[in-house]
């Protein structure tokens, strides 16, 4: 089934009024963020960015013009629960996202789920967005490893009456044609950008980014054994974490 996958000129299509246009990658398109009409997309990047890099990066930049969005919003994890604990702290987690996002046009910081106690549930997320934008499309980029699990997530069904879901996956990647989510995706998915700006919630969107094979897995193994982690991360956040020692142990307890 191919109706709910991005095809590779989906980015041509004709923005609709009041979006950004990825040729606005300037200051105005930053603006446009602050006093975004009610049609235009906010995109939700979470993750527990122990630490942020570059495959975090990029992959939020293709959407953010892919999608011809205003502005994207990082949103670290405070108490993530496929996880037992981060490695980095609330604190450092946060400047590091703060460092990698400074001077991008329409990349913002949404701290909610630091300061929210108990596990940081999409669910919960997305429920406090849409009462504060009642009109405003949003959209929640997970992986396709991610979607793939989508039914063990914390209220899943509840997603899609929120907000729109973005799949960004590897090159190759085949999303699933069978079972709930095949359903899902025959009932929900779509290939045109328009559908994201012209209702706030109920589609899902299939793209294939640029994958950089950068895993923070593999970053903090790197650093544990005293090299350096240059090129794989801006490099304030590599000052950060060299500064600090965060990941510095070898025996994983908590930086």
């Amino acid at each position: 089934m191919t109706a709910h996958r991005a095809p590779a000129g989906t980015s041509a299509e004709p923005a609709p009024a009041g979006a950004a246009t990825p040729a606005g990658l300037g200051p105005e398109t930053l603006r446009g963020a602050r006093g975004a009409t009610v049609t235009s997309p906010m995109g939700i990047f979470g993750g527990t960015f122990d630490p942020i890099h570059y495959g975090h990066l990029r992959t939020a930049f293709e959407l953010y013009q892919l999608l011809r969005l205003p502005e994207v919003r990082f949103m670290p994890a405070g108490n993530p629960p496929h996880r037992e604990t981060t490695f980095a702290s609330d604190a450092l987690r946060r400047r590091m996202v703060e460092v990698a996002i400074a001077g991008q046009p329409g990349f913002t910081l949404d701290d909610r789920e630091l300061q929210r106690s108990g596990p940081s549930y999409s669910v919960d997320t997305l429920r406090e967005l849409r009462a504060e934008y009642p009109d405003r499309p949003l959209c929640l980029v997970i992986g396709m490893d991610a979607f793939l699990g989508l039914t063990g997530w914390h209220r899943w069904r509840e997603l899609l009456d929120l907000g729109h879901l973005v799949v960004a996956h590897r090159p190759g990647w085949e999303a699933p044609a069978t079972g709930t989510l095949g359903e899902l995706l025959a009932a929900r998915g779509t290939a045109a950008v328009s559908d994201l700006h012209g209702r706030t919630h109920g589609r899902i969107y299939i793209h294939a980014v640029t994958q950089l094979e950068i895993s923070s897995t593999e970053v903090r193994a790197l650093i544990a054994a005293g090299r350096d982690p240059r090129f794989l991360m801006p490099d304030g956040v590599r000052d950060i974490i060299l500064d600090t020692g965060c990941y510095a142990r070898k025996d994983g307890t908590r930086g």
